[in-house]
């Protein structure tokens, strides 16, 4: 042990996502001791909460299914897209892209049950050089969380996929009524549930069943994991972090790390001090981080001396506030309602401004500025009879909740366009001609303003059945109905400032000797883009994996 500490160990982890059990896999590996402490009782973090899903260019998965791809593909993607920003350099951006697929083939090799994440799912912006049009995304296998026993499975942080069905295929049940083959595989998998249920199976899915994956192949491997013991302190000697204190117990145990300390403790999402602080006119109310993203090492982070940056931004997932948003276990989305073909976003003056089938962290930075100068938060979804009973409003259908939504007020309806504008507030000529504008831009087939439907992933978002671009339907049909559109998010994407090694650097760029930070405790390596579905969770994957291999000295591991 070493002098003044309680106890000692080779790596320790702060907070429990996968980042965090990617790089104790590495350091167990290499015959190291590692410790992960988290401070909710739940191992898990927000991935656990999420869908789990990691984007990483030319993948093995992608590869077995016969995919184009290539590392150098992925590099001109990001280097068209990602702005230099403190913590995303050409250097990092390319150590992303080259450590993310030997990170893949480590979890496959350690026994991580991967697939893709759909064999249609395009980057954000794929229209750009290098944007892939099919799917760079990989998810983990849905998993039977009694396998990690009693003690841990109930440790595991409740996902909202409990079903023993992929994500890819959970995305496809909403069309049920419009294919055969999706009707045999709502078939398929309510005989998994029955034989499930049979044989005492607790599935989970997403990224639920990544973390108990990650936590079942870490347990295996002899971390030792620690819930209900959060970390109060890095403790700094000389040029660098020696160990943490932590409370285990209820008690204060300054423990050492030989080889460092990683920190993966999520964001700040929850802080609203810290919100108005670096993100002024955001709402922790509107977030889907668990309660534990408050901030804490971050906090430790700038009283170390490590440089911040990036803390204006967040990931934002635009949310609609339908009655009960407030205990909602993943606030009611937006996305796939403004998505959809026949409904479209407009501002409180009553105009349409962005390509509502964009990325949803662009969307709500999108309102953010749009509200500097004229009234968009709340916007409004504008949709018509048509749209209601076809499409899910927040994954629901309108018609179970008719009257509800409409006796609380948050279903607005009339039976014209006027009579819809007075009840939102907006001036009723502008709506009409936003409309009008729209569906003419529907009957010619393309969107003049903002060119919604000319990107694979607008009509990913769209409906895959309706023809000929799956983005763009008319509104008009009456009555007609709006509800509001606020800016949420999934977590806060602004931390310590690292290099292409996952290390911690100072101001002058100089390296925190033994502290490291991955996931969102760590400003992002996509430069203030959101560039596909995982592009939090991957990198986190990847930069766990990069900095436990470079602390051991174990950077040739594979």
């Amino acid at each position: 042990m070493m002098s003044g500490f309680d106890e000692t160990f080779d790596w320790v982890v702060v907070g429990s996502g996968a980042g965090s059990m990617t790089s104790a896999l590495v350091m167990r590996q290499a015959g190291k001791s590692v410790l992960v402490l988290e401070k909710t009782p739940y191992v898990g973090g927000t991935t656990a909460k999420s869908g789990g899903v990691i984007w990483v260019p030319d993948n093995a998965l992608m590869r077995a299914a016969g995919e184009q791809d290539s590392v150098e593909a992925g590099i001109t993607y990001l280097e068209a897209l990602a702005e230099n920003l403190p913590g995303s350099t050409p250097e990092k951006r390319r150590a992303y892209v080259v450590e993310a697929r030997k990170m893949i083939d480590f979890l496959i090799a350690n026994g991580i049950e991967l697939a893709r994440g759909a064999d249609f799912w395009p980057d954000y912006y794929d229209d750009v050089p290098g944007g892939c049009k099919t799917s760079r995304t990989v998810t983990a296998r849905y998993f039977d969380k009694a396998e990690l026993g009693r003690e841990w499975a109930a440790r595991l942080r409740p996902g909202f996929i409990s079903q023993p069905a992929m994500l890819s295929e959970g995305m496809k049940l909403p069309w049920v009524g419009r294919s055969w083959k999706i009707k045999l595989l709502l078939a398929r998998i309510a005989g998994r549930v029955i034989a499930g249920k049979l044989t005492g199976k607790q599935w989970v899915s997403a990224g639920a069943a990544l973390q108990g994956r990650l936590l079942k192949a870490v347990l295996a491997a002899g971390a030792d994991v620690r819930t209900n013991s959060p970390v109060r302190e890095l403790i700094a000697e000389g040029d660098g972090v020696t160990g943490v204190v932590a409370e285990v117990d209820g008690q204060p145990r300054r423990i050492a790390a030989r080889l460092g300390v990683l920190v993966n403790a999520g964001g700040f999402a929850q802080n609203q001090v810290m919100r108005d602080r670096f993100m002024p006119g955001t709402q922790a109310a509107w977030s889907n981080t668990p309660e534990g993203d408050t901030g804490d090492m971050h906090v430790e982070f700038e009283r170390v001396g490590a440089a911040l940056g990036q803390m204006d931004q967040m990931v934002g997932y635009q949310m609609t506030r339908m009655p009960g948003w407030e205990q909602a276990f993943v606030k009611p989305p937006a996305q796939s309602l403004t998505g959809k073909p026949g409904a479209i976003l407009v501002d409180q003056s009553g105009q349409r401004y962005m390509n509502e089938g964009g990325s949803y962290e662009l969307y709500c930075q999108t309102m953010f500025e749009r509200n500097r100068t004229i009234p968009a938060i709340p916007s409004w979804a504008i949709f018509d009879s048509r749209f209601a009973a076809t499409y899910p409003i927040a994954g629901v259908k309108m018609a179970k909740h008719y009257q509800a939504w409409k006796d609380s007020g948050y279903l607005k309806e009339a039976d014209t366009l006027a009579g819809l504008a007075e009840k939102i507030g907006v001036p009723a000529a502008a709506l009409e001609a936003t409309v009008a504008r729209w569906n003419g831009f529907v009957d010619s087939g393309h969107d003049a303003d903002f060119g919604r439907g000319s990107r694979e992933y607008d009509k990913w978002l769209g409906d895959p059945y309706l023809k000929p671009n799956p983005a763009l339907g008319r509104i008009d049909q009456g009555p007609y109905f709006a509800v509001d559109v606020v800016p949420g998010d999934v977590s806060t994407y602004g931390g310590a400032v690292t290099d292409e090694r996952a290390r911690v650097l100072r101001e002058d760029g100089s390296v925190i000797d033994g502290l490291y930070a991955c996931g969102v405790s760590a400003a992002s390596v996509m430069g203030g883009v959101y560039v596909g579905a995982g592009a939090s969770i991957g990198p986190s994957l990847a930069f766990g994996y990069v900095a436990a291999k470079h602390a051991a000295g174990m950077d040739n591991l594979l």
